[in-house]
C-alpha cells in the first residue's frame, strides 16, 4: 500500500510541474498584459504568483504562468487511480455571512479551497445573501476570523471524501474528453462546474435530453466561449462568429464609476472585495495600478448592476407578449405572433427539461391602439421577466407600468435610441451602425487605394454614416456615394491606361436593389480580377448566385443565419419539425432563439442582469449584449457574417 502510494505522488508532482511554466519580465511588461498574453485572467496570474499581489514588478523577476494546453496533454496521457480509504475528523463551525463577502473572499480569509467550502455548503450559490450561516472548519475560524461572528459549533464530522481518487479531476476536461456522472449530478451542477451551457452539454451529447443523466455513464464535456460556427457545405461560404470584439474592453466612464480614495492597509485583493468587482476590471478603469497601488490614490470603480430579486419562489414567472389581435379582430401580426409562440414553446419545453423550475403566462397585446388594456393580465409584483411587446412604443408603455419593480423586459424587434435610457431593457436587435462599423472594418483590411462606391437608399443615412466611417479609418479615400448599382464603374490606371478593380458597398436594404448589385458586382468580376463586395444587408441572391458572387469575394452580414451543419442546430430543427410538420418559419426561429437565451442566462436567483456579459449563439441569432450608455438599455451588438471565397 505504501508503495502504491508512492507512486500516486510521483505521479501528481510530474502533473504539477508540467501544467506550468514561466515569464521572466521586461520592460513595459505589468500583470494585465502578462495575463492577456498567456489567456488568463489577472486574478489567475496573481493567484499563481501572491508575492506579486500588489501588482509591483521588476525587471527580471519570474512569474508562473498557468497553461491549460500543457495540462491537457498531460491529463489524456495519465489516467491513473487507486481506492483509498481517507476519514480526516474536524470540528465545524459557522460565520455570519456579512456585507461585500464573496465565495473568494471567503476561500482566501479562511485559507479554504472552493471545493471543500462548496462540500460543506453544498447550497452555497443559491443562498449567498447577508445573514446566511456559512460552516467552516472551526479550527479556521479561530484563526482567520478576526472579529467574524460564530454562531454554532457542531460536533467533530467525517469530512465527505471521495472513494475514488484520481490524479487527473474532471474539472480540467478538454474538448472530446469524457466526464463519468456521479451519483449526485444533475444538469446544474454539470454545466456550473465544467463552465458550459446546457445547450453545449446536449449538442455534444445526443439524446442525452431525452435520457437523462445515469450514474456511471460517459458524457462529453467542452470548455465554453467557443462560439464557433462550423463550415458550411458549400466550401465558397464561410459564416464567422460575427462580431469579434470583447465587450468587456468597453469601459463607459463617467456615471457608470464611483471614486475610491486608497487608505494606508488597502490591497488590491481588499479593494476587490470590497466593492464586488474583478481585478481586470479595476485595471482596466485604472492603468496605473500597474506601477502599484499607493496610499492616496483615487481609483475609478465600476458601478454594479443592482440585482434582481426573483419574486416567485423557485418557478421563474416569465410573461411572454403577443400581438394576437383576438382581442380587437386585427390579424395584422397574428400569423408573426403564433409562429414566435411555436419556436418559445420549443425553448421552453427545453429548458423544463433540464430542470428549469418555470410558470409562464401568455398575454395577447391586441394591437397598439388596445394596447394597455392588456397590462391589467399582469402582475408586476409577483412577474420575474416579460418577453415583449413587438412595438415600440407598446415596450414603453410596459416599461412605466413596471418602473418600480425594474422587471427585467426583452424588446425582440424594437430598437431605438428613445429607449436606450431603460436600464432594465433587454434589446435584441442590432442596429444598422453597428453593421455599418463592421463594414468599414472589413473594407479598411482590404482598402489599397481603389476607388470606393456606396449604394445608397433614399434616405442615405447608412450611406453617408459608412463614408464618414470611411474617411476617418483609411488614408485619402476616395468614396461615391450612387442611387444605383448601375453607377458603379471600373477604375482607369492613370499609368498603363487598363481598368483598375473597385471596392462597392451595398448601403440599401431592397431586396430588388439587392439582385441589381450582385448582377453588377458578377459583372464587373468578370472584366477585372480583385473587384470587392461588401453588403450592409441580406438579399435572397446571394445565396443563388454563391459561385459567382465568390469571384467579387462577397461580405454580408445577417442578424440571422442558421449553420445547417452545426449539431445543436440539427437537433433543434429536428424537434421543430417533430413538433410541427414543418422547417421552422423566420418568426419561430426569433421565438425559439430570444426565449432560450434568456431562460439560459437566468440563475437560481433570477439575476438575469448579471448574465449579460455571456455571448452566446442560438439556433440562427448571435447574442453579445453591451450597455448602451451608463445605466441604459443592453443592447445586442451581434451578428453573423458571411464571406464568399473564391
Amino acid at each position: 500500500m505504501i508503495k502504491r502510494f508512492f507512486i500516486l505522488s510521483s505521479l501528481c508532482m510530474v502533473l504539477g510541474v508540467s501544467a506550468q511554466k514561466s515569464h521572466t519580465v521586461v520592460q513595459g511588461d505589468n500583470p494585465y498584459n502578462i495575463a492577456k498574453k498567456y489567456g488568463i485572467t489577472v486574478d489567475e496570474l496573481l493567484k499563481l504568483n501572491p508575492k506579486f499581489k500588489d501588482g509591483k514588478l521588476a525587471i527580471g523577476d519570474i512569474l508562473t504562468i498557468k497553461s491549460d494546453k500543457v495540462t491537457a496533454s498531460v491529463v489524456t496521457k495519465t489516467a491513473v487511480a487507486e481506492k483509498v480509504k481517507t476519514n480526516t475528523n474536524a470540528s465545524l463551525g459557522k460565520i455570519v455571512l456579512q456585507p461585500k463577502q464573496t465565495i473568494y473572499g471567503i476561500t482566501k480569509q479562511y485559507r479554504i479551497s472552493e471545493t471543500d467550502l462548496r462540500k460543506l455548503n453544498p447550497e452555497l450559490d443559491s443562498h449567498m445573501k447577508i445573514g446566511d450561516e456559512i460552516t467552516l472548519p472551526l479550527a479556521s475560524i479561530k484563526k482567520y476570523g478576526d472579529s467574524q461572528q460564530v454562531i454554532a459549533t457542531e460536533k467533530p464530522v467525517e469530512t465527505p471524501v471521495e472513494k475514488e481518487v484520481t490524479v487527473t479531476p474532471p474539472a480540467v476536461a478538454v474538448e472530446g474528453e469524457t466526464y463519468v456522472i456521479q451519483a449526485k449530478d444533475n444538469y446544474y451542477r454539470i454545466t456550473k462546474q465544467f463552465g458550459i451551457t446546457q445547450q453545449d452539454l446536449f449538442a455534444l451529447n445526443p439524446g442525452l435530453e431525452e435520457k437523462g443523466l445515469k450514474p456511471g455513464d460517459s458524457i462529453k464535456i467542452k470548455k465554453s466561449n467557443t462560439d464557433t460556427v462550423a463550415e458550411p457545405v458549400n466550401p465558397k461560404t464561410k459564416i464567422d462568429s460575427g462580431n469579434e470584439k470583447s465587450s468587456s474592453s468597453n469601459v463607459v466612464v463617467g456615471d457608470d464609476y464611483v471614486t475610491y480614495t486608497v487608505q494606508q492597509g488597502d490591497t488590491v485583493f481588499s479593494i476587490v472585495n470590497k466593492f464586488g468587482v474583478s481585478i481586470d476590471d479595476l485595471i482596466a478603469l485604472n492603468p496605473d495600478l500597474s506601477h502599484g497601488l499607493k496610499s492616496g490614490m483615487v481609483l475609478k470603480i465600476k458601478k454594479q448592476d443592482p440585482a434582481y430579486v426573483k419574486k416567485n419562489g423557485d418557478a421563474l414567472s416569465v410573461v411572454l407578449m403577443l400581438p394576437f389581435g383576438y382581442s380587437t379582430n386585427e390579424t395584422q401580426y397574428r400569423g408573426m405572433a403564433l409562429d414566435f409562440l411555436t419556436g418559445a414553446k420549443l425553448a421552453i419545453e427545453r429548458n423544463a427539461r433540464g430542470g428549469q423550475k418555470l410558470d409562464i403566462k401568455i398575454v395577447d397585446s391586441g394591437n397598439e391602439a388596445s394596447f394597455k388594456n392588456s397590462l391589467t393580465q399582469i402582475n408586476p409584483d409577483n412577474t420575474d421577466l416579460i418577453i415583449g411587446p413587438f412595438f415600440k412604443s407598446n415596450v414603453i408603455d410596459v416599461l412605466d407600468f413596471t418602473k418600480n419593480q425594474k422587471i427585467p423586459i426583452v424588446a425582440p424587434f424594437a430598437n431605438s435610441p428613445e429607449l436606450y435610457n431603460y436600464s432594465n431593457l433587454i434589446i435584441v436587435e442590432t442596429n444598422n451602425q453597428t453593421y455599418a462599423d463592421k463594414i468599414v472594418e472589413e473594407v479598411k483590411g482590404v482598402y489599397s487605394d481603389q476607388k470606393i462606391y456606396v449604394v445608397a437608399d433614399a434616405k442615405k443615412e447608412n450611406a453617408n454614416y459608412i463614408k464618414a466611417g470611411l474617411e476617418k479609418s483609411v488614408k485619402n479615400p476616395n468614396v461615391v456615394i450612387v442611387n444605383s448599382p448601375a453607377e458603379i464603374q471600373l477604375d482607369q490606371n492613370m499609368m498603363t491606361g487598363q481598368s483598375a478593380p473597385v471596392i462597392a458597398v451595398l448601403a440599401n436594404d431592397n431586396d430588388s436593389m439587392g439582385e441589381a448589385f450582385a448582377n453588377r458586382m458578377i459583372a464587373l468580376s468578370k472584366e477585372v480580377q480583385g473587384v470587392k463586395a461588401f453588403s450592409l444587408f441580406y438579399s435572397p441572391i446571394f445565396e443563388k448566385k454563391v459561385d459567382d458572387l465568390s469571384q467579387a469575394s462577397l461580405v454580408y452580414l445577417m442578424d440571422r443565419k442558421i449553420n445547417t451543419d452545426g449539431g445543436f442546430e440539427k437537433e433543434i430543427l429536428a424537434a421543430y419539425k417533430t413538433k410541427y410538420c414543418k422547417t421552422p418559419p423566420k418568426y419561430a426561429i426569433v421565438g425559439f432563439d430570444v426565449v432560450n437565451d434568456m431562460l439560459t442566462r437566468e440563475n437560481k436567483k433570477g439575476e438575469i442582469f448579471k448574465q449579460m456579459n455571456k455571448v452566446q449563439t442560438q439556433l440562427a441569432t448571435k447574442f453579445e449584449f453591451v450597455k448602451s450608455k451608463a445605466n441604459g438599455a443592453y443592447v445586442n451588438t451581434g451578428y453573423r457574417v458571411i464571406r464568399l471565397v473564391p
